[in-house]
Order: C-alpha cells, then sequence, then structure tokens
C-alpha cells in the first residue's frame, strides 16, 4: 500500500469543518485505489496568533518541509484580527517558502451546477488558470510616506515621473503611498513553460496569456518576450496575447473560447475570481499552489466565513476538490479524477445540496455523500 504524509493546517472559521470533510473523500479514493495518508495537524491561525501572537514560524515550515509531501489548508481569517495579518503571515508566507510559483484554478461548472450565464453549460465552462504566484505586485515593494516625512521617497517619485512621462510633476508632502511590481526572466519562464505543458498534456491548441503590455510596458514587455521565447519550443500550440480588461469581457461573453489561461499573480486573482461564479460559486472553487518540485498547499479559495463557524452548513466542495488536486499533485492522478467524478454525480443527483446550492443538507452529509459515491463508483 502507498502511503502519504500530508500537514494538516485547518485553519479559521469554517476551515475545520470543511477540512474534515476532504479528509473523509480521501479516505475513501484511498480504500479504492489502495493508499492511506498520515495528516500532521498544525494549529495555525487565529486563535494562536490571538493567544501567543505567533503564526507560521520558520521552525514549521521547516519541519512540514522535511515531513510532509504537501499542505491541506481549511480557510484563513478572522474578524478579531486585523485584515492583512493572517494572509500575509500563513499564506504568502508559505507560498514563498516553498517557492509555490504555480497557482492552478481549474474553472469547469459541473452538470447540475448552475451558472449565471444564460445559454451556457458545462461544455462551454471548462478551462484553467495558470497564475504566477510569486511576483508581480504581490513581492510587497513599496512604501507609504507620511506627511512632512521621508523626503527622500518624494524625491525618488518626482524623478520617477520625470523619467517615465517627461514631466515635473509637484508632490506637497501629503501622504502618498506607491507599490512596485517585479517580473523576473526566470520567473515568468517558469510559470510559462508550466502553462505550455499544462496544455501540451490536455491537448489545447491555444494558451491565452493575459496582461497589460499596453500600459504597464516594462513588466509585461518582457512577459511577453518571454511567452514568445517558451512558445518557440512548443510549435504545435499557439499563444494568443489579451488584455485583462478584455479578457473579463470576453470570459463572460464567450467562455468556451478558453482552455488554457495563463496570467501575471494580480490579474489572475481577479480574473479567477470571476471564474468562480461562472463555475457556480466559491463554493465549488478549489486551488493549488504549487512547487512542481517541492512541497504544493492546496485550499478552497473562498474564505472562512466566520459567521458559519459550527453551524456545520458551510459547503465542503471546494475543499474536498482542492483535496483532489492534491492528490494528483502527491501521484495520485486516478483518485483526483474519481473524486471530481463523484461531486458532479452527487451534484447532478440533487439529494444532497447545501444551503448556498438550493438544499438544506449539511457540511457532514455532503462530505458523506461523496465520499459513498467514491466507493460506489470505484466499485464499477
Amino acid at each position: 500500500m502507498r502511503k502519504h504524509r500530508i500537514a494538516l493546517i485547518p485553519g479559521d472559521g469554517i476551515g475545520p469543518e470543511v477540512i474534515a470533510e476532504g479528509v473523509k473523500v480521501i479516505e475513501a479514493a484511498g480504500e479504492v485505489h489502495n493508499f492511506e495518508v498520515e495528516y500532521i495537524t498544525y494549529d495555525i491561525g487565529a486563535d494562536r496568533y490571538l493567544a501567543t501572537g505567533e503564526l507560521m514560524t520558520e521552525e514549521t515550515l521547516k519541519e512540514i518541509g522535511e515531513r510532509c509531501e504537501a499542505i491541506y489548508l481549511g480557510a484563513v481569517g478572522d474578524p478579531r484580527v486585523k485584515p492583512g495579518i493572517l494572509e500575509k503571515e500563513i499564506l504568502l508566507k508559505t507560498r514563498f517558502y516553498f517557492d509555490q510559483y504555480v497557482n492552478l484554478r481549474p474553472i469547469k461548472l459541473l452538470k447540475g451546477v448552475w451558472s449565471p450565464l444564460k445559454d451556457k453549460g458545462p461544455a462551454d465552462i471548462d478551462f484553467t488558470v495558470v497564475r504566477e504566484n510569486t511576483e508581480d505586485f504581490y513581492v510587497g515593494l513599496g512604501k507609504r510616506t507620511k506627511e512632512g516625512k521621508s523626503h527622500h521617497h518624494l524625491e525618488l517619485l518626482r524623478s520617477l515621473y520625470k523619467l517615465r512621462l517627461g514631466v515635473d510633476v509637484e508632490l506637497d508632502g501629503s501622504d502618498i503611498a506607491y507599490q512596485i511590481g517585479i517580473t523576473s526572466r526566470r520567473g515568468a519562464e517558469r510559470i510559462i513553460r508550466y502553462a505550455f505543458e499544462l496544455a501540451k498534456k490536455e491537448k489545447a491548441e491555444v494558451v491565452h496569456v493575459v496582461d497589460k503590455a499596453n500600459v504597464l510596458t516594462e513588466m509585461y514587455g518582457l512577459w511577453r518576450e518571454m511567452v514568445a521565447e517558451v512558445g518557440a519550443s512548443y510549435p504545435e500550440i499557439k499563444y494568443e496575447f489579451i488584455y485583462v480588461d478584455a479578457m473579463a469581457m470576453w470570459l463572460v461573453r464567450e467562455p468556451e473560447r478558453f482552455k488554457v489561461v495563463l496570467t501575471p499573480n494580480m490579474f489572475g486573482d481577479i480574473i479567477t475570481d470571476l471564474g468562480a461564479m461562472l463555475q457556480g460559486g466559491l463554493g465549488l472553487a478549489p486551488g493549488g499552489n504549487i512547487n512542481p518540485d517541492g512541497v504544493s498547499m492546496f485550499e478552497p479559495i473562498h474564505g472562512s466565513a466566520p459567521e458559519l463557524k459550527g453551524t456545520n452548513t458551510a459547503n465542503p466542495l471546494a475543499t474536498i476538490w482542492a483535496g483532489a488536486l492534491m492528490l494528483a499533485e502527491i501521484g495520485e492522478e486516478k483518485s483526483k479524477n474519481l473524486i471530481v467524478k463523484a461531486i458532479e454525480r452527487v451534484i447532478e443527483e440533487g439529494k444532497v445540496r447545501t444551503r448556498d446550492m438550493g438544499g438544506s443538507n449539511t457540511t457532514s452529509e455532503v462530505g458523506d455523500a461523496v465520499a459513498d459515491k467514491v466507493r460506489e463508483l470505484g466499485e464499477m
């Protein structure tokens, strides 16, 4: 029997409830496909932070890297903690530590799920967004100046305006903030190659590449150069550049046009939330933060929904689907496909659904139904 070891971070709010259902379904897949998973649970979240001031430490990250194949995360966020602290100190810190440079987001409308797009069905909404995960504006480089302070930053900004626009701009020293985005040749090359390899695997004819090169010319000029350079190694796959504003429009009008979508970090963050709505809502949207040669992390993209904590009413399907993505990454591709098929079959049958999908079943009842369906399909 194959064995895997996974770091389990239940997190905040509904996190522990939905992650329990993901574990339940993975166990069912293991019974079918002859593997087992050992979970090492890490109590990292708002409660720990409020009690000790600690979140994700270097020691914990090192231990996970040494002991575990992947990380399974429930949710992050708590109204008792200032926005940004938990996200930066858990999500971003983990992504950067393990160099999880791929954010993988399948946008797939399952049978039996309502989409807000009129006359569009499962055959029309079925694509994957490959989002760069460690560069762009998420590197966090920036500064906010306070009135009467940090005059050297004002001089720097004046110089940048002069260099870029050829004009002198008056900056009076009142509150000013700026943020810097970064694209590197190495960072662009590896995410672009990942997208082309995915297109090759899925037999996609085109990789649609998102940017805003008409305005952010330096960053996305290099981005486009690297697409052309990497794309030359895949003559059977075309690539098409599309501005992010046009992309938002075409995702609503013609989602069937897309199979593999490649985006920088910031734009991918926006596009994937639009995609989540196309596929039926946040309760059905999984995500993976992937280092193909290291430790990856998998999570639902929804928040911690603290108002639902302890009610056993949250939709666990995104978390279950994220667990399926995790299985594929650690070599259990057949189980990933089986779980996604089981999710779709449970939805299509319409007997067990949570409140957000028009039903009245509990979180645990949905998890039970998917686990049972995994076993049932596995016997066929």
